[in-house]
């Protein structure tokens, strides 16, 4: 990812893990002009918005917010943005330091965590939200309190190198497939490859494709108030994986743990070290702008039943510590309904949840939307209940985890002894 972007004498910063490298001073002096003459500094509102994703998202977001500030000669935006999983370090960083963003980009799985401490804003007035899908609105709320508002529809699916299948001669899947036939698939090719080549991602110490897998074993949802990962489900998961590994069917754990999502060289799908990745629908865009029309999209395989389940690729919500909420709800309200902020901003998010954005968008769809949207229309098809998890499953979901299960990886602990460090940790992380 990339450094800066100036937004109205903002200076726009790329976050990481700490406080320090995120935050900046306005650089406002006397005044700032527009097209209508200019506004005194004084009268300028600042406000401060976060969110995570690709650089394609960090690119037309910063456009979007570019876009506001013109129709809105009175507001300025310090915008900071980074991975995943740096993005949750920093705004835990900010939280401390009672400097948290006004707007901010909220996950499902750390909505319940920070509603409940009181670090989300009520949104239930001030955004118009009767455009939006009754299941997509509810999905923002906490103890029926709307706290975050989507802002795409979106759905867990498996990503493929179709290019490469099709010169290996390999059919490619269909949204029937099963997780058998895909562990039998990837066994299939592996001996159609390059040396360093592998068929597949190891999803072992990941709990959302752990999930789906545990879902299509008719074993229930393991994001739920009480451990509820089945010990015998799980543990035919983790062995099949070790086998793959000892056949070199995945990359050998240092790659697997070394790999740097959308970075073009690290990333074991963009640089062709494997040909198939589980990934959210929202994702796709960032991956078909790096390499346009190499790669397509299906649904998760199916066991007893299916595994999918459609949810929010995210939300905004607002820090109710704020001096500014409503002109931050006034933004939520123009990023999800304003038709050329959606013109901007497209599919980087997820399918719009504006059902009136959606018809306009759609005659103009890439095929890289298209995609997107079928797997949305499968998934939905037989698509599990969508659970946002308990308060604390954030933190067991990712970190938690994906430490605890690469243990098995790399040899360092048995089953067993990964197994009861999962429980544990899951009432250590949702007390």
């Amino acid at each position: 990812m990339e450094g800066t972007c100036c937004l109205k004498h903002i200076q726009a910063f790329m976050i990481f893990s700490t406080l320090g490298l995120a935050l900046a001073g306005c650089g406002l002096t006397t005044s700032t002009q527009t097209e209508g003459g200019s506004v005194s500094s004084q009268n300028i509102i600042h406000l401060k918005i976060a969110w995570w994703g690709s650089q394609v998202r960090h690119d037309v977001t910063l456009k979007a917010i570019k876009l506001y500030e013109k129709e809105h000669p009175d507001e300025t935006f310090t915008a900071e943005y980074s991975s995943y999983n740096d993005y949750w370090k920093t705004l835990a960083t900010e939280e401390s330091a009672n400097a948290a963003p006004d707007i901010i980009q909220m996950d499902a799985a750390y909505l319940a965590d920070y509603a409940a401490r009181g670090r989300l804003a009520d949104l239930s007035t001030g955004i118009s939200t009767g455009d939006i899908d009754q299941p997509l609105l509810d999905s923002g709320k906490y103890k029926g309190k709307l706290y975050a508002v989507a802002l795409g529809n979106n759905a867990y699916g498996i990503a493929y190198n179709k290019i490469a299948l099709e010169k290996l001669g390999i059919s490619l899947p269909r949204a029937s497939w099963t997780w058998d036939a895909y562990f039998q698939l990837a066994k299939k090719i592996q001996p159609k490859l390059e040396q360093g080549h592998f068929a597949i991602s190891d999803s072992s110490a990941d709990a959302r494709v752990y999930q789906t897998y545990q879902l299509a074993m008719g074993k229930g949802d393991i994001a739920a108030a009480k451990f509820a990962i089945d010990e015998h489900t799980w543990a035919n998961w983790e062995r099949t994986f070790a086998e793959l590994r000892k056949e070199g069917v995945v990359p050998p754990p240092n790659v697997e743990t070394s790999e740097k999502q959308y970075d073009p060289k690290q990333d074991l799908l963009l640089n062709g070290t494997v040909l198939f990745r589980p990934m959210f629908a929202a994702e796709f865009p960032a991956y078909n702008s790096i390499r346009p029309g190499i790669f397509a999209l299906t649904t998760m395989p199916k066991g007893v039943q299916a595994g999918g389940y459609l949810k929010p690729s995210m939300f905004w919500a607002v820090n109710p510590r704020s001096k500014h909420i409503k002109e931050a709800k006034n933004f939520i309200n123009w990023f999800i309904h304003d038709p050329k902020a959606a013109e901007i901003l497209g599919t980087t998010r997820g399918i719009p949840v504006s059902n009136q954005v959606l018809d306009a968008l759609r005659s103009n769809f890439t095929d890289a939307d298209k995609e997107q949207l079928e797997l949305i229309k499968k998934t939905a098809k037989d698509a599990n209940p969508f659970a946002s998890g308990p308060k604390g499953w954030g933190n067991f979901e990712e970190p938690d985890y994906k430490r605890i299960t690469q243990q098995l990886e790399f040899g360092k602990a048995s089953y067993d002894q990964v197994f009861q460090e999962l429980e544990k940790k899951f009432y250590d992380d949702i007390q």
